[in-house]
This record gives C-alpha cells, sequence and structure tokens, in this order.
C-alpha cells in the first residue's frame, strides 16, 4: 500500500508509545484508514489486529454483551494476551457502547488501540465521557497545500509567514496551477489524486451525499435530509461572512431552533468552521456575530455557486487554520479585517491585490495594536512589502 506524507503523522507516530487511546477523528474520506494502516505498519508491537466496523461480523464480535467474550474470540482469531497487543478499529460510531468496550479492556489488558470516527459530534458527546483520562484526540481535515503538493510528487518546504511574502516568480509558475486545484476542488487525498477533472466532480458529489445520508443520518434524528443540503448550499454563497440565522431561517423556512441545530451539527462533523469577532473593543464593533467557511473548498465549490473571490477567501482560511487560532474584526462603518491570527497578524484577503488594500488594513488595525500586516493575493499582478501570493502559504 502506497503510503504519502501527512503532517500530523509524526505526532500520531510518538503517541503510539503511550498507553492512551489513539484516537483519530474528522469528516469521512480524509485519510484516517490510510493513516491507522500506516501505523500499523510503523509500529514495533509484534501483534496487530485491524476491524472495520462497517463490516458487521466485525460488528457482531464489539457487540458481544460479555466483555471477556471478545478477548475469546480475539484469541481465537491468534492473540496472545500476555503481551502486548494492538488493536485498530475503524468507524467507532457504528456500535453504541464500544465506549464502555474499549474501557473495560483498556483497564483489563495490556492493548495498545487506535481508533477512527467521523463526527467530533459523536466523540465529544458520547465518547469521551466514559474514557476520560484514557484518550487523545487527533482532528485529521483534508490535505493542506503542502500536503496537496506532496501528494502531487511536488517537493516543497514550509515557510514562516513572514518567508511567505517573499515573491520568487519561478515557484509562482511551478506552483500555480496546483493551488488553482487546491481552490476548486480542495483537499480530499482522492480528490487530489485524480487527474480528471469530471472524475474529481464525481468523487466530491459522492463525499457530500455520503457525508448527508450516512454520516449526519447517523449521528442525528434529521427526518429530512433536503433541508440540511439547502442549508449548506446557503452557507456556501455566503462563505466569509456574518452568519445570520434569522435571515437563514427566513430563507429555508426552517424553525430557528432547528437552523441553529443544523449549524451546530455542521460544525461538530467538520464541514463547516465558524470563527469569532476579536473583541478588544466591544462599543466600535458591529455585532459579535460568528464568520462561516467550510472546511473543503471542493465541497463548498460543489455545494453551490459560490464566488471565485469567496472561493478564494476560504482557502486561504484553511491555510491559516494550520498556523492557529483565527478570528476577524469589524467597525460599524462596516470596515473590516478578514483574518487576525494568534491576535498577532492580520490578513486581507484580494484575488488582485493593491497597496492601497495595505493601506486600508494598516489604518484598521491600529485600533487593535497589531502592526503586522499582509494583504494575500491570488494573481500577482503587482508587487509590494506586505504581498503575500497565496500559494506560497504553506505549513
Amino acid at each position: 500500500m502506497n503510503f504519502y506524507n501527512r503532517n500530523i503523522y509524526s505526532t500520531l507516530l510518538d503517541h503510539l508509545s503511550q498507553k492512551q487511546i489513539t484516537v483519530l477523528t474528522g469528516m469521512r474520506r480524509t485519510g484516517k484508514t490510510t493513516l491507522v494502516k500506516q501505523l500499523m505498519q510503523d509500529s514495533t508491537i509484534s501483534q496487530k489486529f485491524y476491524f472495520d466496523l462497517e463490516r458487521m461480523d466485525n460488528r457482531t464480535l464489539f457487540s458481544e454483551p460479555n466483555y471477556e467474550t471478545i478477548i475469546f474470540a480475539l484469541k481465537q482469531q491468534g492473540a496472545d494476551f500476555s503481551s502486548k497487543v494492538l488493536i485498530a478499529i475503524d468507524e467507532i460510531q457504528l456500535i453504541t457502547n464500544l465506549p464502555s468496550v474499549l474501557k473495560y479492556l483498556y483497564d483489563t489488558y495490556d492493548i495498545k488501540f487506535i481508533v477512527t470516527g467521523s463526527s467530533a459530534y459523536y466523540m465529544k458527546n458520547k465518547f469521551s465521557e466514559s474514557l476520560a483520562g484514557r484518550k487523545k484526540l487527533f482532528e485529521v481535515y483534508p490535505l493542506s497545500f503542502n500536503e496537496l503538493l506532496s501528494f502531487n510528487g511536488v517537493s516543497t518546504f514550509s515557510l514562516s509567514l513572514e518567508n511567505s511574502g517573499v515573491f520568487v516568480k519561478s515557484e509562482y509558475e511551478r506552483l500555480k496551477d496546483y493551488y488553482e486545484s487546491y481552490i476548486n476542488y480542495g483537499g480530499f487525498p482522492e480528490v487530489v489524486l485524480s487527474s480528471s477533472i469530471a472524475n474529481k466532480r464525481d468523487m466530491i458529489q459522492d463525499i457530500i451525499s455520503s457525508y448527508i445520508n450516512f454520516d449526519i443520518a447517523l449521528l442525528s434524528d434529521i427526518r429530512n435530509p433536503t433541508n440540511l443540503y439547502k442549508l449548506m448550499r446557503l452557507l456556501a454563497v455566503r462563505i466569509g461572512t456574518k452568519l445570520d440565522v434569522s435571515k437563514l431561517t427566513s430563507v429555508t423556512q426552517i424553525s430557528r431552533p432547528t437552523v441553529e441545530n443544523y449549524l451546530d451539527l455542521l460544525e461538530q462533523s467538520y464541514l463547516i468552521r465558524t470563527i469569532p469577532v476579536l473583541s478588544y473593543s466591544p462599543d466600535r464593533e458591529i455585532t459579535k456575530a460568528r464568520k462561516v467557511y467550510f472546511l473543503d473548498n471542493g465541497i463548498a465549490a460543489m455545494s453551490a455557486q459560490a464566488g471565485s473571490g469567496s472561493l478564494f477567501e476560504n482557502a486561504v482560511f484553511n491555510q491559516l487554520l494550520h498556523f492557529g487560532d483565527i478570528a476577524y474584526y469589524q467597525l460599524k462603518t462596516g470596515k473590516e479585517i478578514d483574518f487576525i491570527l494568534n491576535k498577532s497578524k492580520c490578513f486581507e484577503v484580494k484575488e488582485t491585490a493593491t497597496t492601497a488594500d495595505l493601506k486600508n488594513l494598516n489604518t484598521i488595525s491600529k485600533n487593535i495594536d497589531i502592526s503586522d500586516n499582509y494583504v494575500i493575493g491570488r494573481h500577482p499582478l503587482k508587487l509590494f512589502d506586505g504581498f503575500i501570493w497565496g500559494g506560497f502559504i504553506q505549513n
């Protein structure tokens, strides 16, 4: 099996030596299973067992009411529990009482568990309580732009945000087509590895469909998934704008409590992410509403006809996400700062950036005492100090 470099892998590999359960969570098809199999291959534990709970026989095994019966069955499969055993389990949300099973086996035997689940909603609300102190969660996202380049066999190295502002034309020419692909089709591994545009589109539609019809149906009692898809499409044309629940309620004709529940579910299951306003001077701000972004550009692009500028801003959001905490800032006048990273750096996102954009950013950022400011552009038509081409933001 071919393995590709993921930024999170070294951290996961380090955690293999810990007794704690290694938990990988994130949206379906972001590469969790591949990471698990890579970890199993690289583990020094000699006894290794892998179970996919989408298989009925494996679900039956871990649904046994007597947990010692599970141990007996594993012994039948060759496990010797007088020494350490590695057990990997995929899609743990498919068995309701699995946390109880894991707790018993973890406390009773020398077993290192690696498990995956497709929803933070499940992990944080149903899985975490009974395994307090016994597990560590690792979130697996679609590929970063740096990882996309690696998957395509393009050699590169991560730059600091400050060094990203050094524009090298030859590097721009080498990377620009890959960056456009990242903006338009996102970072799901199978999508990135497909060379056909038609196949990329079909795969993304299939990911959206399985997300709604499988993951969401399993995790909630949504009776009308069409309404959820309708809300997704509305959010896709509102990328980078403040969430107006009243407006969403009016347009969808769905009750406000239901819209709020849907938004929470979409965020907890890794489809969207909302960011807060930076609140240093509450009297100068327009509201404290959160702004919405999609955690994959391909899904954003295929959910609705999102504008070119919105998709670029969404891509930049996903790139900056790997550098720390993101917020935005807005005055009552409507003037705003697109992104504030770790309360110390300000970014304005423009497809075609100008020095005037940087000047405006410098003026607004004085309100929050930040002077480390940059304009991120998609088309480097004019170069100036403080300009960063989006494709140079890699982590």
